[in-house]
C-alpha cells in the first residue's frame, strides 16, 4: 500500500499500514544476501498476518530468551553488563545459532558502569547488591513520592522529576534538589543560575556528562547487534516501550503500599494525577515509536492483575487510563503490545472493548482457552510457555505443551507462541523444541 498523504490527514488505519509497510521493508538496511531478505520478509509477513488475525503461513514464534544468551555462551549476567565485547559475542552466537522468528536485541542488559556512576537505587543487579551469579536484576521498591506531594506532580511533572524524584533514585543527583525550576527563567538568568555556582550541582552534571560517555558505547554495542539480526533475517519486535499511568505511579513513585493506600484515601488526587501523566506517556511512547520502522510497543502491566486489585478496582482505577493510552497508540497507527503478567482471568471481559486486530495481547498465567474464547475475535493473542516448565521439563514436554497452546490458540489465527516470561539460565534444547512446535504442529 503506498501512501502519499500527509501523516496528519491519514486514518488510523492508514497510519498503520504504513508502518507495517516500513516494516515489511525496512529503509536502509542491507541484508547479508537474498535468502536472508526473504527470511525477514516471511518472518515479518507472519507477525502481520497474525496481528491481523489472519492465518500466516504458520504459527509465529518468538523465543522468550531474556538473558539467555550470556548463559548459553558461558558467561554472566554480571560479566556482559560491564564488558561490551562479551555482551556482544553472546547476542551475536545466540543470533546465529537459535531459529526463532523475532529476536531481541540486548537493549535490556543494561550497562552497569552506567546505573553504577550515577548510583541509581532502584535497582539492583549481580555484583551490586546482588550476588554475582544472581541471573537477573532486581526491583527495590519504595516510596520515592511523598503522599502529600501529589500536587506538586501534578503541577508540573518535568519539575518535579527534576527536583524531586531524580534525586531520590539517582545518589549522584541529590545536589539536583538545589536547583531552581526552569520557570523561574523570565528575563534576568541570575536566579536561575544561582544554584550552578555550587560545586556539587556542577559535579553532578559532570557525573551526567560521565555517564552519557559510557552510555554512548553500550548503545553502539546494542545497536551493532540490532543490526547484524536484521541483516540477518530476524525482525525485531519492539520499537519502544509505555506504561499504564497506574504503574507509573504505583511502580517507581508511590510503591505498591503507598499507591494501594491512596485509592482508598486520596482517590481523587490519584485520578488526577493519572491524567496528566496519560498525555505525557502518550507522546513518549509515539516518539520511541516514529525512530523506529517497528510498528509495535510494549507495554508491561504490573499492578493491573487479579491479585493485586478487585475487579471494581480495575475498572476504575486502572483500565481506563490505560485504555487511553492504547487506543491513542491505535489512533497512531502503532500496535500495543500488552503483557499481562502474573493472571488477567477476572479481566478479559473488560479488556475486549478496544477496536478489532488493532492490539497483541501477551499473556503470562492467563487461562489461554478462555483469552481465546473471549478475545480470539478481536485481538490477537501471545504466550504462554511458562518459565517453570522451560528451565525444569524435558523437551519433549515443552513441545507437548506447545502443541496443546497451538491447538487452542492457533485456532483460525491470530495466535503467537511465547513464553509467559523471560528465562535465563535454562536447557537450551528447550527453546529449541518450542520452534520445533510451531513447525511441525502450527502450519496451516
Amino acid at each position: 500500500m503506498k501512501i502519499d498523504k500527509e501523516w496528519s490527514q491519514l486514518t488510523p488505519e492508514e497510519r498503520r499500514e504504513e508502518r507495517l509497510r516500513r516494516w515489511l521493508s525496512p529503509p536502509g538496511v542491507e541484508f547479508v544476501g537474498p535468502e536472508a531478505e526473504k527470511a525477514y520478509r516471511e518472518r515479518v509477513t507472519r507477525f502481520i498476518r497474525a496481528i491481523k488475525l489472519e492465518k500466516p503461513d504458520r504459527v509465529p514464534c518468538v523465543l522468550p530468551a531474556a538473558f539467555f544468551p550470556a548463559y548459553y555462551a558461558g558467561t554472566t549476567l554480571q560479566k556482559v553488563i560491564y564488558d561490551y565485547d562479551e555482551l556482544r559475542r553472546a547476542w551475536l552466537k545466540y543470533l546465529h545459532e537459535f531459529d526463532t522468528d523475532a529476536f531481541h536485541a540486548p537493549g535490556n542488559v543494561f550497562p552497569g558502569e552506567v546505573l553504577a556512576g550515577l548510583d541509581f537505587r532502584l535497582y539492583r543487579w549481580p555484583g551490586h547488591g546482588l550476588s554475582p551469579d544472581v541471573s537477573s536484576y532486581q526491583f527495590a521498591e519504595g516510596e520515592y513520592m511523598m503522599a502529600d506531594e501529589y500536587d506538586s506532580l501534578i503541577e508540573d511533572p518535568s519539575d518535579f522529576w527534576t527536583r524531586v524524584y531524580l534525586p531520590r533514585v539517582f545518589g549522584a543527583l541529590v545536589p539536583f534538589r538545589e536547583m531552581s525550576p526552569a520557570t523561574t527563567v523570565m528575563e534576568i538568568p541570575m536566579t536561575y543560575l544561582a544554584p550552578y555556582t555550587r560545586p556539587d550541582v556542577r559535579a553532578a552534571f559532570r557525573t551526567l556528562l560521565a555517564a552519557g560517555e559510557a552510555m554512548e558505547k553500550w548503545q553502539e554495542t546494542v545497536a551493532e547487534v540490532s543490526q547484524a539480526a536484521i541483516s540477518s533475517g530476524y525482525p525485531g519486535l519492539f520499537s519502544g516501550f509505555a506504561k499504564a499511568p497506574f504503574d507509573i505511579l504505583g511502580d517507581t513513585l508511590r510503591g505498591t503500599r503507598g499507591i494501594m493506600l491512596d485509592m482508598y484515601q486520596r482517590p481523587d488526587k490519584l485520578h488526577e494525577a493519572m491524567a496528566r501523566i496519560t498525555p505525557l506517556t502518550i507522546k513518549s511512547a509515539v516518539v520511541m515509536a516514529d525512530a523506529s520502522f517497528v510498528p509495535t510497543v510494549m507495554i508491561p502491566l504490573h499492578k493491573g492483575a487479579d491479585s493485586f486489585m478487585s475487579v471494581r478496582q480495575f475498572e476504575t482505577f486502572y483500565w481506563p487510563t490505560l485504555k487511553e493510552v492504547v487506543l491513542a497508540l491505535i489512533d497512531e497507527g502503532i500496535v500495543p503490545v500488552l503483557f499481562a503478567e502474573g493472571s488477567y482471568n477476572q479481566r478479559l471481559e473488560i479488556v475486549r472493548d478496544l477496536p478489532r486486530a488493532t492490539v497483541i495481547w501477551y499473556f503470562d498465567q492467563t487461562d489461554m482457552g478462555r483469552a481465546k474464547e473471549v478475545l480470539g475475535g478481536t485481538a490477537c493473542l501471545a504466550g504462554n510457555v511458562p518459565t517453570s516448565l522451560l528451565y525444569t521439563a524435558t523437551p519433549e514436554a515443552v513441545k507437548e505443551h506447545c502443541r496443546r497452546l497451538i491447538e487452542v490458540c492457533g485456532r483460525g489465527g491470530g495466535y503467537i507462541l511465547t513464553g509467559g516470561a523471560g528465562v535465563d539460565d535454562c536447557p537450551p534444547d528447550n527453546l529449541r523444541a518450542m520452534m520445533a512446535a510451531v513447525k511441525e504442529y502450527g502450519v496451516y
